[in-house]
């Protein structure tokens, strides 16, 4: 049986624990106000909001409704937007009508839910931040900048709030119902009642992650299938530093990777990368190893981690063995794992003070699309001299490529135009794209080779741009 809150209501069912919360939501409790738009996590109509307790936190965050396995929501509290409807308008829907930016209202409970998970989060009261809560939803008939002023005019509302608990501000200014005052010991109470894993379906056992991916990819076949759900085991959580190691369980969330403190400390640029990637909700429930494990030839993470030499731990629960990032892949979504195996942490050295780190990406929307190509360079440099290097690429073959011999070409050299340019020469020689709906292979060799140049200007602003991109960009015909 899966037990959750689903709005102000105890749910107990036992449906396939494969089944997707948004199925659930509309056949089995008839709550039709959560859409049915792209099922693949893009458009934003099926958003809710699921509540956790972490450390005796109550934690909300915005989720894809068709992209969440009903095993992932075991013992937490899911808000549709029935369950933030009052007797009139609310204010959040209040804001959205005064600043007409509804229309035909397919999208607009989307929308409603996100900026309430907005209000529900501990991020500054913004406007910015407002806008950011909801880069996860789409509107193809209103015009945004209406959406825009709306959510302005909610974080000004969220602004009085001061130091006051976000849960009680919400509650005594009747932007939420007043039941989410009662949630967080309904929670402990719910929690105490569960106990042991979730019954399993069918004969097959895999394992599942966030579901960002796999289910949009088959998720008639996952419904039944015998699944071990990893989104919710603690030991496969955290973020943590040890001397100068970074341990990072695999159930890990971008999101989490976000708010980390010690991300934070190593990787000041992290949230301005990260907005290149995804959505809002996607990042809420993608986690970092079903990345590596999807071995799509342009996951962001896989690249991102490729160029920090990351280090995985599989284990089958009863052997463990240590296999690099790099040579986790063999071929195309081939990978050196058995299928009884999962990634169980995930670790790499933090850059030191002569150590710097890049990551790059172009898609052909700047927002919530997958790459062209994408790339990541960590490099350090001691007294002018590159004494390490480690340089990645995505969309230019049939797997994440950690790109060797221009990683070791870099080492010993200065860091000047010339090698630069000899850096991306030798790339041209690793890398075999080919031409498909995000462009040419001649397109994507480009891409990698400007990418390159945009790191070292990035990294190195004493570099001249005019030489370096005014240079012969070595492409090679395939």
């Amino acid at each position: 049986m899966i037990k959750f809150i689903l709005n102000n209501k105890e749910v107990n069912t036992a449906e396939p624990c494969g089944s997707l919360l948004l199925d659930f939501i509309r056949y089995n409790q008839h709550l039709t106000g959560t859409k049915i738009g792209c099922r693949e996590g893009d458009c934003g109509a099926c958003t809710v909001l699921i509540g956790d307790l972490k450390n005796n936190t109550l934690r909300y965050r915005s989720f894809t409704s068709c992209l969440t396995p009903l095993g992932n929501i075991h013992g937490k509290h899911v808000v549709t937007i029935e369950g933030i409807n009052m007797n009139d308008l609310m204010p959040i829907q209040q804001c959205m009508s005064d600043a007409s930016a509804t229309q035909c209202g397919f999208c607009t409970p989307g929308f409603v839910v996100s900026l309430a998970g907005f209000c529900l989060s501990k991020k500054e009261a913004t406007p910015q931040n407002a806008v950011a809560a909801i880069d996860g939803n789409i509107c193809r008939c209103t015009g945004y900048k209406s959406i825009e002023r709306a959510a302005g005019r909610i974080s000004e509302l969220m602004q009085q709030r001061g130091d006051e608990d976000i849960l009680e501000f919400v509650v005594d200014n009747k932007i939420l119902p007043l039941y989410f005052a009662g949630i967080k010991d309904r929670l402990k109470t719910l929690l105490l009642q569960l106990n042991g894993e979730l019954s399993k379906h069918g004969t097959s056992i895999q394992f599942a992650g966030g579901g960002t991916d796999i289910y949009v990819q088959r998720p008639e076949e996952l419904k039944e299938a015998g699944i071990k759900f990893l989104y919710n085991e603690d030991v496969l959580k955290g973020i943590r530093k040890v001397g100068n190691k970074c341990f990072i369980g695999p159930s890990a969330t971008v999101t989490d990777l976000q708010e980390s403190e010690v991300i934070q400390e190593y990787f000041p640029n992290f949230n301005k990368q990260v907005k290149l990637i995804s959505s809002t909700p996607i990042r809420n429930m993608a986690t970092i190893a079903g990345n590596f494990i999807n071995a799509s030839p342009i996951g962001d993470f896989t690249i991102f981690f490729l160029a920090l030499d990351a280090m995985l731990v599989l284990s089958d629960s009863n052997e463990r063995r240590e296999v690099p990032l790099r040579e986790l892949y063999k071929g195309y979504k081939t990978l050196d794992k058995r299928p009884e195996e999962f990634i169980e942490q995930i670790w790499f050295q933090l850059p030191d003070e002569k150590t710097r780190f890049n990551f790059e990406k172009v898609s052909k929307r700047t927002h919530l699309d997958i790459a062209s190509v994408n790339t990541a360079i960590s490099i350090t440099v001691d007294d002018g001299i590159i004494t390490g290097a480690h340089l990645s690429a995505g969309g230019v073959g049939p797997v994440p490529k950690f790109l060797e011999r221009t990683s070791l070409m870099l080492i010993g050299n200065s860091v000047t135009e010339a090698v630069v340019i000899e850096a991306v020469d030798v790339a041209q020689t690793e890398i075999h794209p080919i031409s498909d709906a995000r462009g040419t292979a001649v397109y994507k060799r480009l891409l990698l080779s400007q990418l390159i140049k945009a790191h070292f200007i990035t990294l190195f602003p004493q570099l001249n741009m005019e030489e370096l991109f005014g240079s012969n960009m070595g492409l090679v015909a395939d």
